[in-house]
């Protein structure tokens, strides 16, 4: 790391003042920005989507348990993979305590994979968590949504995505956070992101962000990442 002007107090302050300016406008556009979001038009789903869960099959009307409001989290973990990703894993040790106060604001939250049930219950439980996990398995949901690419689903975060080095499609499970807006009997889709979209759940690195060595990826994005029970 390039060594810090070493300043005095008053150098310090007006600097740091200049800086709070720039924060202050990048407030107001994000502001704007989630003001324009929320102005975005919806798409009604009329597609009867059922999930498996630990007690049993649920639709995605009932993921909202009443309330109006649902996000759903897709969580990279295939059929045939033993643990989920560690990326996601990351991202749900930083939504994970967070979620007990959605419900006040009239919003349920579930995580969705492919994976069978019996490994994403076996895995939620080494991993301590406790938020709803459900298996898309045998579904549409992950190819309707963007998150399951093979030769029919080529496209990620509304962009192509480049074939292998060989030619043939890439394939697998990509990570993503999908909203939905419940009206009575009526179910609607209001948001989708994925890849960088997802960096403001991370709260890791928005403290690390405030630091002078920051996030510390020189070796890569988060290639440093372990599950949290293998540091």
């Amino acid at each position: 790391m390039q060594q810090l002007p070493i300043v005095t107090r008053n150098e310090w302050t007006a600097a740091r003042k200049r800086l709070l300016v720039k924060e202050k406008e990048f407030t107001r556009q994000r502001d704007a920005l989630s003001a324009e979001r929320r102005r975005l038009p919806m798409e009604e789903i009329t597609k009867q989507y059922v999930f498996e869960g630990p007690a049993g099959r649920r639709t995605l009307a009932d993921l909202f348990q009443g309330k109006r409001q649902l996000l759903v989290y897709h969580f990279m973990f295939g059929p045939d993979w033993d643990e989920g990703c560690p990326a996601c894993s990351f991202v749900a040790d930083n939504f994970a305590g967070s979620l007990v106060h959605l419900a006040a604001r009239d919003t349920a939250f579930a995580v969705i994979s492919r994976a069978p049930i019996a490994r994403i219950e076996s895995f939620k439980q080494r991993m301590g968590w406790t938020f709803p996990w459900l298996s898309s398995l045998g579904t549409d949901f992950n190819h309707d949504f963007g998150v399951t690419l093979d030769a029919s689903h080529t496209e990620y975060n509304y962009a192509p995505v480049s074939a292998q080095p060989d030619g043939r499609p890439q394939e697998g499970e990509r990570e993503g956070l999908s909203v939905f807006l419940r009206d009575g009997g009526r179910l609607f889709h209001t948001y989708s992101t994925y890849q960088r979209g997802l960096d403001p759940l991370l709260n890791t690195y928005n403290f690390l962000d405030l630091t002078p060595l920051g996030r510390q990826e020189e070796e890569g994005i988060m290639r440093w990442l372990r599950y949290h029970d293998r540091y």
